[in-house]
């Protein structure tokens, strides 16, 4: 006979599998300080390429004027100064990464658990109806 509430946890199970579950598994599988770690390490390298492309555009946006400023700027103070953005733009990525990292790590922890918590609970009805 059909028992109506483990069919309905297995769908669940089943659900959370195909969905959200993949991607928590795949969180879930990291320690906490390794998976922030590659996610920081991950926005460094974005952000250095998107530093690296605004500038360039920056750059070439007004190619003539800057070729003609050059001559005229302390190209220490600029190289100061755009060092000084880059180490400012990534830094705060990085911080924004360890935020976001931090909350997804635990949000799939909690929800692991629960998903954990539900297949003991869909093992013990099956060992009752034994």
């Amino acid at each position: 006979m059909l028992n109506e509430q483990r069919i309905i946890l297995m769908t669940r199970l089943a659900s959370y599998e195909k969905g959200e579950g993949r991607r928590n598994v795949k969180i879930g599988n990291y320690f906490r300080s390794d998976y922030i770690a590659i996610q920081i390490l991950k926005s460094v390298v974005s952000a250095t390429l998107v530093f690296g492309i605004v500038f360039a555009m920056y750059v070439l946006y007004d190619f003539e004027a800057f070729m003609q400023d050059l001559y005229k700027i302390d190209l220490f103070v600029f190289a100061r100064n755009v060092v000084t953005y880059y180490a400012a733009f990534v830094l705060g990525y990085g911080i924004l990464t360890y935020i976001v990292g931090t909350w997804r790590y635990a949000k799939a922890k909690k929800s692991l658990k629960s998903y954990y918590h539900n297949l003991k609970k869909l093992g013990a009805m099956y060992n009752e109806q034994k």
